[in-house]
């Protein structure tokens, strides 16, 4: 037979065990300048811009 707890786990401690089953993944958007996926309210990674300006000067590579 498996064992049995000995004790009764509180109440509270069923609550902040339960607590991380309420989270919700993050909200992924995308990029309105260049359409690549970021997260919502952040500057694009891939592009610097947000809201349609350029707060982050990205560096353009260059092929060849």
């Amino acid at each position: 037979m498996p064992p049995h707890p000995k004790r009764k786990h509180s109440k509270g401690r069923r609550n902040r065990r339960r607590a991380q089953d309420g989270l919700t993944p993050r909200a992924i958007v995308a990029c309105s300048n260049c359409g690549e996926m970021r997260l919502a309210h952040t500057v694009c990674p891939n592009c610097g811009y947000y809201q349609g300006k350029e707060v982050v000067e990205m560096k353009k590579e260059e092929k060849g």
